[in-house]
């Protein structure tokens, strides 16, 4: 019985995360791994992959952000050849 409810609960968590925009970076992979992890600690699987879902999105943004500041950070191409 629980490993159907799990397993109900991750494909709904799958289908609602593959339905969000492309904003949703890093969600889907946190929340796949909080709820495993959340399941195994007192099964508590929902709020695993809500904090995970959170936690991978703010990782993906950080990177993202940092990317971004190493680009600006580069000097143009035409200027590297001079």
């Amino acid at each position: 019985m629980q490993a159907t409810r799990f397993a109900a609960t991750a494909l709904a968590a799958c289908i609602a995360a593959a339905s969000l925009p492309a904003q949703a970076a890093g969600c889907l992979k946190g929340a796949a791994v909080g709820g495993v992890g959340g399941h195994f600690a007192g099964h508590h699987a929902v709020a695993g992959a809500v904090v995970g879902c959170a936690v991978g999105h703010h990782l993906a943004a950080k990177k993202e952000r940092e990317q971004r500041a190493a680009a600006a950070n580069q000097p143009p191409a035409s200027a590297a050849k001079r």
